[in-house]
């Protein structure tokens, strides 16, 4: 008996929900994350030594003389099982915890997020904006918003993603689904804005360098994707939003309080606004217009302190670099203003108080970090990553394609790349110099190559504890969830990154090739070699 099309998709989603089940089974069997993670640089440090004692070396793609290459233009393992080994780790372990980028951002973003929350203004925020809203558009909202966030940093994952959970949370939805839609924009779709951000000149730096060992004259601009990034905002919230209300939500089911913290579960979340509350918002609006101002002040005029003193720079310029000193600065003024004029807040007490109430919250995230740093630190000093980089890059190349199709293998290389490389520049230092010269001499352009990339790199971003604000997530989600664990995280992860690769590829192809559209203002599809 043949099935119907109904019962026949009922049979899909039954076997890809069990092939997620399977994937936070196996992953759910590892230990605690801060445990994981110090087994993993243990393990670091084991394996370099096995590799290096067999000599393990790749051939340096990037130019010679350049930063980190070695004399003889030789990628090799660092043993880290030796006695430099073992003293470099003794004597970095410190500075490894306090140099990790993260650390710094999410504590610093706190300050201005427990004044915020302390104060009430979170909480009535919420309520204001969502009660009343249809759910599939929050679903939409939050997701845009992630993706938007990017232009300013890291704000999407130190403010974004806990205040969806809330926001779910506050709409009787499971709050876990709210973080991994917020999760999903923010790091999914990484590299799709409708902006110009940070990441846009610093990746067309390094494409630009690499083009230059085949045309030392190549110029590659900020924003050399910016059209197909644009576009890929609309294509990336439909499929982040659709995948969270298809998929993630009914996979989670319904969710049970008392595996949560108490601390951030708000009895007062469904409660309708207070008029003491509709003021507090009214001054809070007040006190964020004049951040707003003042940030206006600093960027806008030819004067502007925080714009890029050497060459008048909007984008590549303190006032991004420095980004959080803002977040921080945004949420202390309208949090403190909120407090004011509803009475929670009276005092500069207060205020330190609140600051040092949200410093404390984040216990578990300060002992996953100091060991999660170790496991990247470790990592990076062995070249495994680059490594691992290079002769990924090499299997494409051998491989032997030629036309369009090449740029499948190519995204889905990146992606792989990724999970062991987390950082977008440093993963796109190390492939550029051989992706970019190799595709140019078979007829693409820097700029084409570089937009693949963005869309391998930016997939597996929510997959792979690699990323730097993984262990961040980790812990906002054990706030929800005291007994989550990595498998649960990448499961809840996973189909984002399935339909982000399969839909994003197959957008840049028909975008690329099939309507010969270009990725950017002046950015052509081919390189005249290839003609």
């Amino acid at each position: 008996m043949t099935d119907t099309p109904h019962q026949a998709d009922d049979k899909r989603r039954g076997a890809f929900t069990r092939f997620l089940d399977g994937v936070e089974w196996l992953g759910n069997l590892l230990p605690h994350p801060v445990t994981l993670f110090a087994l993993l640089a243990v393990g670091i440090v084991l394996l370099s030594g096995l590799l290096g004692s067999f000599g393990l070396a790749v051939e340096d793609p990037r130019p010679a003389g350049g930063r980190g290459v070695a004399e003889d233009g030789m990628i090799r393992v660092v043993s880290l099982l030796n006695g430099d080994g073992v003293r470099r780790i003794w004597t970095s372990l410190v500075t490894n915890f306090t140099g990790f980028a993260p650390l710094g951002v999410v504590l610093v973003a706190m300050l201005g997020v427990g004044v915020a929350e302390r104060s009430g203004l979170l909480s009535a925020a919420v309520r204001g904006m969502v009660l009343s809203a249809p759910r599939h558009v929050v679903t939409v909202a939050i997701v845009f918003a992630g993706i938007v966030s990017n232009t300013a940093s890291e704000v999407g994952y130190v403010v974004l993603i806990p205040l969806a959970g809330a926001i779910f949370y506050a709409l009787g939805r499971h709050p876990l689904a709210g973080m991994a839609a917020a999760f999903a924009g923010v790091s999914g779709g990484y590299s799709a804005n409708l902006l110009i951000g940070t990441i846009d000149p610093l990746l067309a730096g390094i494409t630009q360098e690499a083009a230059r060992l085949i045309d030392p004259d190549y110029v590659v601009v900020a924003t050399a994707n910016w059209y197909f990034m644009f576009a890929s905002t609309f294509l990336i919230t439909a499929i982040g939003s659709l995948v969270t209300i298809f998929i993630v939500e009914p996979k989670l089911g319904d969710y049970d309080p008392s595996r949560a913290d108490e601390s951030v579960l708000d009895k007062n979340m469904m409660q309708p606004l207070q008029d003491s509350e509709r003021k507090g918002l009214g001054w809070a609006g007040l006190a964020i217009l004049a951040v707003f101002g003042l940030m206006a002040l600093t960027l806008v005029p030819e004067w502007g302190v925080l714009r890029n003193p050497e060459t008048g720079d909007r984008i590549n310029s303190p006032f991004f670099r420095g980004f959080v000193v803002w977040i921080l600065i945004f949420f202390v003024a309208g949090g403190y203003a909120y407090g004011r004029a509803t009475g929670s807040m009276k005092t500069d007490r207060d205020v330190i108080n609140a600051m040092a109430a949200a410093l404390g919250s984040l216990g578990l995230y300060i002992v996953l970090v100091f060991f999660a740093a170790q496991f990247v630190a470790f990592f990076g000093w062995t070249n495994l990553g680059a490594i691992t980089a290079v002769t990924g890059a090499q299997f494409l190349q051998d491989s032997g394609l030629t036309g369009p199709l090449v740029f499948f293998l190519f995204i889905l290389m990146c992606a792989v790349i990724n999970l062991s490389l987390g950082s977008a520049s440093a993963q796109w230092a190390v492939t550029a110099p051989i992706f970019v010269p190799m595709l140019m001499l078979i007829g693409y352009a820097p700029e084409v190559i570089q937009a693949a990339y963005r869309i391998g790199d930016s997939s597996t971003n929510i997959i792979t504890p690699m990323m730097s604000y993984f262990g961040l997530i980790l812990a906002w989600a054990t706030r929800y969830d005291r007994n989550l664990g990595v498998g649960t995280l990448i499961a809840m992860m996973l189909p984002y990154t399935i339909f982000f690769l399969l839909f994003w590829s197959g957008f840049f192809f028909l975008w690329t090739f099939g309507f010969d559209l270009p990725v950017g203002p002046g950015s052509p599809t081919y390189y005249p070699a290839g003609e």
